[in-house]
């Protein structure tokens, strides 16, 4: 594929989608240890769920306003007024069943902070802290088996093909394609 700057990148990334290039470019595979970002990724991969991640990602600003910049301590606190409230705002994903997942998922989020001191140490510790390089895939074993400890936590909206695709996000997986610029194999 070309473009326009004459990188080579990921054959997901849209070439015509300018928020799409940057998350490639900046964000997509960097090591995240920041419990507030690991939040809003876990959250919007949630979401994700039987749509694309571009038609999350062009929503990404609307739901950091309406999910309270993915403070999961005030994400867990949600009531019904909130959640209708949320399922009327047309610039976010207003499944129901999501909506509820995302307030529920918010509290074992904290319940797994508290346990493990962060979320970051819970999630790097499934790999030792230590990146993983591999490409083509859309599960694993360790994808496998956090998402079996996140459902037995209580959280839902988090299958393997889910937190794999939350693993490369953040980082834990690192994925990105040969011939991509960001390439890198260790």
């Amino acid at each position: 594929m070309e473009w326009n700057d004459h990188k080579t990148r990921c054959s997901w990334a849209n070439p015509k989608n300018p928020l799409y290039i940057a998350y490639h470019d900046s964000e997509w595979g960097i090591p995240v240890h920041d419990d507030q970002k690991l939040f809003e990724m876990l959250l919007l991969e949630s979401f994700q769920a039987g749509l694309s991640w571009e038609c999350v990602l062009n929503k990404r600003e609307v739901f950091r306003e309406a999910f309270d910049r993915f403070d999961p301590a005030k994400v867990c606190a949600y009531d019904e007024e909130k959640l209708l409230s949320l399922q009327q705002n047309p610039g976010i994903i207003r499944n129901r069943r999501k909506l509820q997942a995302a307030v529920q998922n918010a509290r074992i989020f904290r319940e797994i902070q508290r346990e493990f001191g962060s979320f970051s140490s819970y999630l790097w510790g499934w790999s030792g802290g230590e990146i993983i390089y591999e490409q083509g895939r859309t599960s694993s074993e360790l994808s496998d088996a956090i998402s079996q400890d996140l459902k037995k936590r209580g959280m839902t909206f988090v299958g393997t093909t889910i937190l794999y695709a939350y693993l490369q996000a953040v980082g834990v997986i690192y994925s990105h394609e040969p011939g991509c610029f960001l390439e890198r194999q260790t």
